[in-house]
């Protein structure tokens, strides 16, 4: 599916690269602007970077960030973005190597994330899908911000663009194809989204984390497997462990058992011999009362008729 008509971008000359501000020079949050609108805008981004693992990249060469200003015009430095999560690759895990980040400023960086995830809420639908919305936005005038659909698409032009209703569990995909958002078809009742960058793939995945049930963004492998967390990890681990003292135990007692069972057999065999050979005294006993018998009566047992 193709976008709709989309903003034109107006361009000027760049100002000199040491003449641009750097994270340290920009506001990291604006005390004008609401905090996150519910609980699931908080623990969601959690999930997603816990159980995030990929294979191309070192954990120090991975950044994502849930509520964090994206700075993205270095004409307009002020002008930033708070998507509700977003992933970089390729860059230092800490801002120069040092230091955690305040905001993410695309010029100072020079890496663009290679996918954002917006959760719709009430009154951001136009602004997170743009022309895919039910009532676009319009066009924003000269000298204002244009909105995220835009920034996303044609500014930053990140190739994977997500959004989730969390109210009806849709997942939307829109994958930058020749400079615009296409959204690709995603099953209804299954959905499944490869990220061919980050060689995963984003689910909805109906379980428990931090105490909610509900249906979560979660990612997974190629076979589907969904990926833990590391008290997930830590739990199968320790899980593991009680299983191999288990068997272990186990291992013992079948151990003892059979050594119980040789035991048995052995004092068994013993009874038998014994048995055997008290009936072969009885015998014994009763030939000799019976030869004695027959002597007393002037028989020779040893020459019977």
């Amino acid at each position: 599916m193709t976008s709709g008509p989309s903003e034109t971008i107006a361009t000027t000359p760049l100002p000199s690269m040491d003449a641009l501000p750097t994270m340290h020079d920009l506001p990291s949050d604006d005390p004008l602007e609401p905090g996150l609108p519910d609980e699931f805008h908080g623990i969601q981004p959690q999930l997603l970077a816990e159980t995030l693992r990929l294979t191309d990249y070192a954990a120090s060469e991975i950044f994502c960030a849930f509520d964090l200003n994206l700075y993205y015009d270095p004409n307009n430095t002020s002008w930033y973005k708070r998507p509700d999560w977003f992933l970089v690759v390729g860059v230092p895990r800490l801002y120069r190597g040092k230091t955690t980040r305040s905001s993410y400023v695309t010029w100072d960086e020079k890496v663009n994330p290679v996918m954002v995830i917006e959760f719709l809420s009430p009154g951001t639908e136009a602004e997170d899908l743009g022309p895919f919305a039910n009532k676009p936005l319009p066009a924003s005038p000269p000298g204002k911000p244009p909105n995220k659909f835009t920034v996303y698409e044609q500014i930053l032009q990140i190739p994977n663009y997500l959004v989730f209703n969390e109210a009806d569990r849709r997942l939307r995909y829109f994958r930058l194809v020749d400079g615009q958002y296409e959204e690709q078809a995603i099953a209804p009742n299954h959905p499944l989204i490869w990220i061919p960058e980050i060689k995963l793939a984003l689910g909805l995945w109906n379980g428990t984390f931090r105490g909610i049930p509900q249906h979560w963004l979660r990612w997974c492998d190629a076979e589907g497997n969904w990926l833990l967390t590391d008290t997930e990890v830590e739990r199968q681990a320790k899980e593991r462990e009680r299983l191999a003292k288990e068997r272990e135990r186990l291992a013992k007692e079948r151990e003892r058992f059979a050594k119980e069972r040789e035991r048995l057999a052995k004092e068994q065999a013993e009874l038998r011999e014994q048995q055997e050979r008290l009936a072969k005294e009885q015998a014994q006993q009763a030939r000799a009362r019976l030869e004695a018998y027959l002597r007393s009566q002037g028989i020779d047992p040893d020459n019977l008729p």
